[in-house]
Protein backbone atom coordinates (compact mmCIF):
# COMPACT_ATOMS: atom_id res chain seq x y z
CA UNK A 1 0.00 0.00 0.00
CA UNK A 2 1.57 3.15 -1.06
CA UNK A 3 0.67 6.86 -2.25
CA UNK A 4 -0.36 10.02 -0.60
CA UNK A 5 -3.38 11.20 1.39
CA UNK A 6 -5.13 14.17 0.95
CA UNK A 7 -6.47 14.74 4.25
CA UNK A 8 -8.62 17.87 5.10
CA UNK A 9 -6.90 18.05 8.64
CA UNK A 10 -9.72 18.79 11.07
CA UNK A 11 -9.62 22.29 13.57
CA UNK A 12 -8.54 21.33 17.22
CA UNK A 13 -6.11 18.02 16.14
CA UNK A 14 -2.16 18.12 16.37
CA UNK A 15 -0.78 16.74 12.42
CA UNK A 16 0.73 14.03 14.54
CA UNK A 17 -3.02 12.75 15.89
CA UNK A 18 -4.25 12.76 12.33
CA UNK A 19 -1.19 10.87 11.56
CA UNK A 20 -2.13 8.14 14.14
CA UNK A 21 -5.72 8.21 13.50
CA UNK A 22 -4.88 7.09 9.80
CA UNK A 23 -2.29 4.27 10.80
CA UNK A 24 -4.74 2.51 12.52
CA UNK A 25 -7.02 2.08 9.56
CA UNK A 26 -3.82 0.95 7.79
CA UNK A 27 -2.26 -3.04 7.18
CA UNK A 28 0.20 -3.43 10.47
CA UNK A 29 3.72 -2.58 9.60
CA UNK A 30 2.85 -0.21 6.76
CA UNK A 31 4.85 3.34 7.19
CA UNK A 32 3.04 6.46 7.25
CA UNK A 33 4.18 10.44 7.91
CA UNK A 34 3.35 13.90 6.57
CA UNK A 35 4.73 16.28 4.37
CA UNK A 36 4.43 19.90 6.01
CA UNK A 37 2.66 20.02 9.85
CA UNK A 38 -0.77 22.32 10.37
CA UNK A 39 -0.89 23.86 13.63
CA UNK A 40 -3.78 22.13 15.80
CA UNK A 41 -6.00 25.09 15.13
CA UNK A 42 -5.69 25.20 11.76
CA UNK A 43 -7.61 23.09 9.14
CA UNK A 44 -7.14 21.77 5.37
CA UNK A 45 -4.58 19.69 3.43
CA UNK A 46 -2.13 18.20 4.92
CA UNK A 47 -0.67 15.23 2.61
CA UNK A 48 -0.31 11.62 4.11
CA UNK A 49 2.55 9.79 2.78
CA UNK A 50 1.86 6.20 3.06
CA UNK A 51 4.15 2.97 2.19
CA UNK A 52 7.04 4.12 -0.39
CA UNK A 53 5.66 7.31 -0.73
CA UNK A 54 7.36 8.43 2.80
CA UNK A 55 10.62 8.82 0.57
CA UNK A 56 8.88 12.01 -1.24
CA UNK A 57 8.86 13.94 2.28
CA UNK A 58 11.59 16.49 1.50
CA UNK A 59 10.27 17.05 -2.14
CA UNK A 60 6.92 17.32 -0.99
CA UNK A 61 7.56 19.87 1.68
CA UNK A 62 9.50 22.08 -0.79
CA UNK A 63 6.46 22.72 -2.77
CA UNK A 64 3.99 25.77 -3.05
CA UNK A 65 1.49 25.96 -0.38
CA UNK A 66 -1.56 28.21 -0.30
CA UNK A 67 -3.71 29.37 2.41
CA UNK A 68 -6.92 31.01 3.41
CA UNK A 69 -6.32 33.24 6.94
CA UNK A 70 -7.75 35.63 8.77
CA UNK A 71 -6.00 38.08 10.80
CA UNK A 72 -8.05 40.03 13.89
CA UNK A 73 -6.37 43.43 13.61
CA UNK A 74 -6.36 45.57 17.11
CA UNK A 75 -5.38 43.20 20.00
CA UNK A 76 -2.26 40.09 19.89
CA UNK A 77 -1.44 37.42 21.65
CA UNK A 78 1.62 35.43 22.78
CA UNK A 79 1.55 32.89 20.00
CA UNK A 80 0.23 34.96 17.36
CA UNK A 81 -2.72 32.59 16.81
CA UNK A 82 -5.83 31.94 19.09
CA UNK A 83 -3.74 29.07 21.30
CA UNK A 84 -2.88 32.07 23.78
CA UNK A 85 -5.20 34.74 25.17
CA UNK A 86 -6.01 37.67 23.15
CA UNK A 87 -4.32 40.52 24.94
CA UNK A 88 -5.74 44.63 24.06
CA UNK A 89 -3.32 46.74 22.19
CA UNK A 90 -1.62 49.59 24.05
CA UNK A 91 -4.91 51.60 25.56
CA UNK A 92 -7.19 48.93 23.92
CA UNK A 93 -8.20 51.85 21.96
CA UNK A 94 -7.35 51.27 18.21
CA UNK A 95 -8.68 53.42 15.30
CA UNK A 96 -9.76 51.02 12.24
CA UNK A 97 -7.28 50.98 9.33
CA UNK A 98 -8.72 51.64 5.43
CA UNK A 99 -8.65 48.89 3.16
CA UNK A 100 -6.20 51.27 1.12
CA UNK A 101 -3.69 51.35 3.87
CA UNK A 102 -4.06 47.31 3.86
CA UNK A 103 -3.60 46.67 0.05
CA UNK A 104 -0.49 49.69 0.21
CA UNK A 105 1.00 47.85 3.04
CA UNK A 106 1.02 44.54 2.13
CA UNK A 107 3.39 44.35 -0.60
CA UNK A 108 6.37 45.00 2.04
CA UNK A 109 5.28 40.93 2.74
CA UNK A 110 5.83 39.51 -0.77
CA UNK A 111 9.16 38.27 -2.48
CA UNK A 112 11.93 36.85 -1.45
CA UNK A 113 11.64 38.30 2.29
CA UNK A 114 13.23 38.22 6.08
CA UNK A 115 10.66 36.44 8.41
CA UNK A 116 10.85 36.66 12.43
CA UNK A 117 9.34 32.83 13.28
CA UNK A 118 6.88 33.18 16.21
CA UNK A 119 8.43 32.38 19.55
CA UNK A 120 6.04 29.54 20.12
CA UNK A 121 7.13 27.47 17.11
CA UNK A 122 9.13 23.85 16.90
CA UNK A 123 11.95 25.24 15.79
CA UNK A 124 14.96 24.44 17.54
CA UNK A 125 17.42 26.21 19.73
CA UNK A 126 20.18 24.69 21.24
CA UNK A 127 18.59 21.08 20.44
CA UNK A 128 14.94 22.00 22.24
CA UNK A 129 11.75 23.61 20.63
CA UNK A 130 11.73 27.47 20.95
CA UNK A 131 8.20 27.05 22.48
CA UNK A 132 9.62 24.51 24.91
CA UNK A 133 12.08 27.28 26.28
CA UNK A 134 9.48 30.21 26.41
CA UNK A 135 7.21 27.51 28.17
CA UNK A 136 9.71 26.73 30.72
CA UNK A 137 10.56 31.37 31.21
CA UNK A 138 13.28 31.39 28.93
CA UNK A 139 13.97 34.46 27.17
CA UNK A 140 13.51 33.27 23.64
CA UNK A 141 15.40 35.75 20.93
CA UNK A 142 14.13 33.97 17.15
CA UNK A 143 16.64 35.08 14.48
CA UNK A 144 14.71 36.06 11.17
CA UNK A 145 14.79 34.01 8.28
CA UNK A 146 14.55 34.47 4.70
CA UNK A 147 11.36 33.05 3.16
CA UNK A 148 9.70 33.43 -0.30
CA UNK A 149 6.12 34.93 -0.42
CA UNK A 150 4.70 34.46 -3.87
CA UNK A 151 1.64 36.52 -3.34
CA UNK A 152 -1.01 37.88 -0.79
CA UNK A 153 -4.29 38.95 -2.17
CA UNK A 154 -7.04 40.29 0.00
CA UNK A 155 -10.14 38.15 -0.14
CA UNK A 156 -12.53 40.17 2.37
CA UNK A 157 -12.05 43.00 5.01
CA UNK A 158 -14.57 44.42 7.87
CA UNK A 159 -12.64 45.51 10.55
CA UNK A 160 -11.17 44.34 12.62
CA UNK A 161 -11.35 40.77 10.05
CA UNK A 162 -9.00 40.79 7.07
CA UNK A 163 -9.47 37.60 5.22
CA UNK A 164 -6.50 36.77 2.86
CA UNK A 165 -4.86 34.29 0.39
CA UNK A 166 -1.57 34.00 0.40
CA UNK A 167 0.99 31.52 -1.55
CA UNK A 168 4.64 30.96 -0.05
CA UNK A 169 7.08 28.42 0.19
CA UNK A 170 8.84 26.23 2.67
CA UNK A 171 9.07 27.73 6.52
CA UNK A 172 7.17 30.42 6.08
CA UNK A 173 5.12 31.16 8.87
CA UNK A 174 1.57 32.76 8.58
CA UNK A 175 0.95 33.67 12.55
CA UNK A 176 4.36 35.80 11.58
CA UNK A 177 2.57 37.67 8.24
CA UNK A 178 -0.05 38.47 11.06
CA UNK A 179 1.82 39.64 13.48
CA UNK A 180 3.89 41.67 11.49
CA UNK A 181 1.11 43.22 8.65
CA UNK A 182 -0.21 44.44 12.51
CA UNK A 183 2.89 45.82 13.56
CA UNK A 184 2.85 47.68 10.16
CA UNK A 185 -0.19 48.95 10.53
CA UNK A 186 0.20 50.10 14.06
CA UNK A 187 -2.82 48.26 15.62
CA UNK A 188 -1.30 45.15 16.22
CA UNK A 189 -2.74 41.56 14.90
CA UNK A 190 -2.85 37.91 15.55
CA UNK A 191 -4.26 34.77 13.16
CA UNK A 192 -7.34 33.65 14.08
CA UNK A 193 -8.06 31.06 11.15
CA UNK A 194 -6.05 29.25 9.03
CA UNK A 195 -7.00 26.94 6.21
CA UNK A 196 -4.71 25.85 4.00
CA UNK A 197 -5.71 24.98 0.13
CA UNK A 198 -2.79 23.64 -1.81
CA UNK A 199 0.23 21.80 -1.44
CA UNK A 200 1.61 21.93 -5.09
CA UNK A 201 -0.76 19.51 -7.14
CA UNK A 202 -2.49 18.51 -4.10
CA UNK A 203 -5.49 20.57 -3.59
CA UNK A 204 -8.48 20.24 -1.23
CA UNK A 205 -10.74 19.67 -3.79
CA UNK A 206 -8.67 16.14 -3.71
CA UNK A 207 -9.29 15.90 0.44
CA UNK A 208 -11.17 13.45 2.45
CA UNK A 209 -12.09 13.60 5.70
CA UNK A 210 -11.08 11.30 8.75
CA UNK A 211 -14.62 9.91 8.75
CA UNK A 212 -14.70 9.39 4.91
CA UNK A 213 -11.28 7.14 5.66
CA UNK A 214 -12.37 5.43 8.32
CA UNK A 215 -16.02 4.23 6.80
CA UNK A 216 -14.84 3.70 3.13
CA UNK A 217 -10.97 2.86 3.41
CA UNK A 218 -7.89 3.91 2.78
CA UNK A 219 -6.90 2.13 -0.42
CA UNK A 220 -9.43 4.21 -2.40
CA UNK A 221 -8.09 7.68 -1.36
CA UNK A 222 -4.29 7.21 -1.93
CA UNK A 223 -2.92 8.82 -5.09
CA UNK A 224 0.15 8.33 -7.05
CA UNK A 225 3.30 10.97 -5.65
CA UNK A 226 4.21 13.50 -8.12
CA UNK A 227 6.54 11.69 -11.00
Amino acid sequence: MDGVIVLDKPAGMTSARAVDAVKRLLPRGTKIGHAGTLDPFATGVLLLLVGRATKQCERLMDQPKTYRATIKFGAITATDDPESPEEPLGSGVVQPVTREAIEATLPRFVGRILQRPPVFSALKIAGKRAADRVRAGQHVEMEPRKVSVYSIDVDEYTWPLLKLTIDCGRGTYIRSIARDVGEALLVGGYLTELRRRRIGTFTIDRAITLECLATQGVAGALLPPPG
